[in-house]
């Protein structure tokens, strides 16, 4: 598995219509994508602290594929939220609770 951390900092006077575009127009796109797992958008309790957002992938060509082909048509969308550039870090995942949470959703 592999993961892609999204650092930024929006505007925070725009934060719920950021979570509104992510939530209407960026997860139906990233869900379409071959080897999309799952996006944790995580948004600070400051408001001085950035926003973390982690997508997981089955692998990495597949989020590189992603952040090379459809990634600049979703900035795009999210642009006039942010205060700042989004900046990127990949990750190796090599243990994952994943499998449990779903086991305990279904139960």
């Amino acid at each position: 598995m592999f993961a892609r951390m999204l650092e930024f900092y929006p505007r925070m006077e725009m934060k719920d219509e950021l979570v509104k575009k992510i939530r209407k127009e960026v997860i139906p796109i990233l869900k379409k994508e071959h080897g999309f797992l799952e996006i944790l958008p995580l948004f600070p309790e400051l408001k001085t602290e950035k926003v973390v957002a982690i997508t997981l992938w089955t692998e990495k060509r597949d989020a590189e594929r992603y952040e090379r082909e459809t990634y600049p048509r979703v900035e795009e969308i999210i642009r006039p939220y942010l205060a700042t550039l989004v900046t990127f870090k990949h990750y190796e995942v090599e243990t994952t609770l994943c499998e449990h949470f779903v086991e305990v959703l279904a139960a």
